[in-house]
């Protein structure tokens, strides 16, 4: 009998401490779903809480009358856009169609839902426009209230470009300042996660609101000890393109009590490789390649 009560004992231990690592492991759905949905859309964030992601990864740009809009680039991309009247967008002119110069008013009327996504063919397809980020908010709040199922964490990146200030997008004080009037305004701010590429957008928003996560993004094979240095803090997550992590770089950002969640893990060999590293997290395209590991 005792020794039925013990083995009961170890597995319900086992179990919870099981529980506990996942519940721990950050699934961030990169621009919502985008694998499966059109990117940076209310619907591919709704579908992504559906895939059981514990943070909704979106991007933020800024329109020509200061509305916070999700959106990949500052601009129209041709893979994604069509234009008012239907027509598609070329390459070389998708710049043209900047963000930064259009009220929201004309940047709505953009469809980034129906043309076929020459990279992620297995979207669904739909007609969709490029939402505000304070629409999106209350869209997901709404969403989970409904269904009883946990507030997810906002991970807002700030989408600049080279050179780019005033002409595709504002400065990053500003920036900055245009993200957390609605974050604040929506009472979220402790459920998010400001994250970039462009220090300066990081470096303002740890001078000026502290208490708010940061992630710094990268893409360069450079020693993790010279980002951090260059940052001139230590951010709560480093999160680099997913070829960069190896599990040295793991143990360095833990030994300085920083996580490490890199970006797109869209394979299950990926996802397990980056688990068995002792990764925080993953920003994929495919949320719901998780509920296949789940099932294993």
């Amino acid at each position: 009998m005792q020794k039925k009560l013990l083995i009961l004992s170890l597995f319900v231990l086992t179990f919870f401490t099981v529980f506990a690592q996942k519940k721990k492991f950050d699934v961030q759905g990169k621009a919502g779903a985008r694998g499966i949905m059109p990117e940076n859309t209310i619907e591919g964030m709704l579908k992504a809480l559906d895939l059981g992601v514990t943070t909704l990864e979106m991007d933020a740009v800024i329109s020509k009358d200061k509305q916070v809009v999700l959106s990949q680039e500052p601009y129209f991309n041709n893979e994604i856009s069509l234009q008012p009247n239907g027509k598609p967008i070329s390459l070389k002119d998708q710049k043209n169609f900047n963000i930064y110069k259009m009220d929201y008013e004309e940047v709505k009327k953009f469809d980034v839902g129906s043309k076929v996504h020459a990279r992620f063919p297995g979207q669904m397809k739909f007609k969709a426009y490029k939402p505000l980020l304070s629409e999106t908010i209350d869209a997901v709040e709404d969403y989970v209230k409904t269904h009883k199922t946990p507030k997810p964490v906002y991970n807002i990146e700030t989408k600049t470009i080279k050179k780019g200030d005033n002409e595709f997008h504002p400065e990053p004080a500003e920036f900055v300042e245009l993200i957390m009037e609605v974050v604040n305004q929506k009472k979220i701010a402790k459920r998010v996660i400001i994250e970039s590429f462009d220090m300066r957008t990081l470096q303002y928003l740890h001078e000026k609101y502290p208490k708010i996560q940061t992630s710094l993004l990268i893409d360069e094979k450079e020693p993790f000890e010279d980002y951090i240095e260059k940052l001139g803090f230590k951010p709560t997550i480093y999160s680099p393109y997913s070829v960069l992590v190896g599990k040295g770089l793991v143990d360095r950002c833990h030994a300085m009590g920083i996580k490490i969640i890199p970006w797109t893990v869209n394979s299950l060999k990926e996802v397990n490789y980056f688990i068995s590293l002792g990764v925080d997290g993953i920003i994929t395209d495919y949320p719901n390649l998780m509920g296949q590991i789940k099932d294993k």
